[in-house]
C-alpha cells in the first residue's frame, strides 16, 4: 500500500472551524485526535462556499408541495440551487477521496434524519438529506461515508474505518492497473472480511469471478459496486464467529488439544459477550507466526486499519 496518507473529505466545522451558523464548530474528538494520524482531510463548509457569512441566519429544509428548499424560516436567503450545484461541482474532483464524514442533521451536510419543516412552520419531519451530502453520495455511490454523530458508535466507527481502507487499496488497484489476475488477487485477500460482512455476497462474487464472460471493465465495476455494498452491513457476532471457525480448520493439523480448547473457548466466549474480538484475534495472530500461512498472512481479516486505533477493542 501506498505511504502516501488517505484523503477523507469532512464538513469543515468536524475538524474544529468555526463555521457554523453561530460561529461555533462540531469537532470530532475521534476524527482530530485518533484517526488524524492515519489520514489527511479536505474539509469542505458548503454554506460558507456558497456565499453565506459566519455568523449568519439559520437556515433549513422546507417542503413546499414536492419539493424540498433550503433557506431561512420565511423563505429568503433560498440557497437550494447554490448548494446542489457546489455539490455537483465538489462531487466531480473527489476522485482522490477515500471516504467522506459528513456533520449530522445539518440541511446542507447531513446524510440522513435531516429535519424538513412544512412551508406554514406548523410541522415538520426528519426524512431529509443535507443537499451538499445528497451530490457527494449520488455521484459516488462507492465511497464510503458516514456522520459525526454515529461515529461514536464502536460497530459504525470500525465498519466505517474498516471501508475506508478497503476502498483505498482498490483505487490503488485501478491506479496500478486492473487486470483478471490483479481483480482475483483483491478478492482473495478480502475474502474473510467479506464472509464475515455477508456470505451471500461473498459466494455470489466468488463465482462471478470464476465464471464471468463480461468485460474486466464492467466486472470491475459491478464487483467494487457489490463489495462496498456488502461491507457497509455491519459484521455480527455469529458472521465473525462463522469466520473464526472457518480459519481455525487451517490450523488444525498443527494445535494440540488444549490449544484447540483454548481457541474454542475464546471464540465461544466471544459469541456470548463475554471477551472482545480482539481476544480470538490475538491467538490467532499467535499461532500465525508459529505455523506461517502465505495465503492467510494476506488476509484483510486479521488488519483492515492500523492496530494502533484500537476499534475491535470496544465490541
Amino acid at each position: 500500500m501506498s505511504t502516501d496518507k488517505i484523503k477523507i473529505g469532512i464538513s469543515a466545522c468536524l475538524t474544529g472551524q468555526e463555521v457554523r451558523f453561530d460561529k461555533s464548530h462540531k469537532r470530532s474528538t475521534f476524527c482530530m485526535d485518533a484517526l488524524s494520524e492515519f489520514v489527511e482531510y479536505q474539509a469542505f463548509c458548503p454554506e460558507v462556499a456558497v456565499g453565506l457569512p459566519v455568523p449568519r441566519p439559520t437556515i433549513r429544509q422546507i417542503r413546499h408541495e414536492d419539493m424540498i428548499k433550503v433557506s431561512r424560516p420565511d423563505g429568503t436567503m433560498d440557497v437550494t440551487d447554490a448548494l446542489t450545484e457546489y455539490g455537483k461541482k465538489v462531487a466531480e474532483q473527489t476522485d482522490h477521496l477515500s471516504g467522506f464524514i459528513f456533520c449530522a442533521k445539518s440541511p446542507s451536510c447531513g446524510m440522513e434524519r435531516v429535519k424538513v419543516y412544512s412551508a406554514d412552520g406548523k410541522g415538520s419531519d426528519s426524512s431529509g438529506i443535507g443537499m451538499f451530502a445528497k451530490q457527494i453520495m449520488l455521484n459516488n455511490p462507492n465511497l464510503p461515508c458516514e456522520e459525526n454523530g454515529r461515529l461514536n458508535d464502536a460497530a459504525l466507527r470500525e465498519n466505517f474505518v474498516m471501508r475506508v481502507f478497503v476502498y483505498r487499496q482498490w483505487q490503488e488497484l485501478k491506479a496500478a492497473k486492473v487486470t483478471k489476475h490483479a481483480l482475483t488477487e483483491f478478492h482473495a485477500k478480502h475474502k474473510y472480511l467479506l464472509m464475515t460482512h455477508h456470505i451471500a455476497t461473498y459466494k455470489k462474487l466468488g463465482n462471478k469471478l470464476g465464471t464471468s464472460t463480461l468485460p474486466l471493465e464492467e466486472l470491475a465495476e459491478q464487483y467494487i459496486a457489490d463489495l462496498m455494498a456488502a461491507l457497509s452491513k455491519n459484521a455480527t457476532r455469529k458472521g465473525h464467529c462463522n469466520t473464526l471457525m472457518h480459519l481455525l480448520g487451517y490450523f488444525k493439523k498443527f494445535l494440540t488439544a488444549s490449544q484447540k480448547q483454548e481457541m474454542l473457548e475464546n471464540i465461544d466466549g466471544y459469541s456470548k459477550g463475554l471477551v472482545p474480538l480482539f481476544a480470538p484475534l490475538t491467538l490467532f495472530s499467535h499461532y500465525l507466526k508459529e505455523y506461517p500461512n502465505d495465503y492467510l498472512s494476506k488476509q484483510s481479516y486479521f488488519s483492515p486499519y492500523p492496530l494502533q486505533l484500537r476499534l475491535r477493542y470496544g465490541y
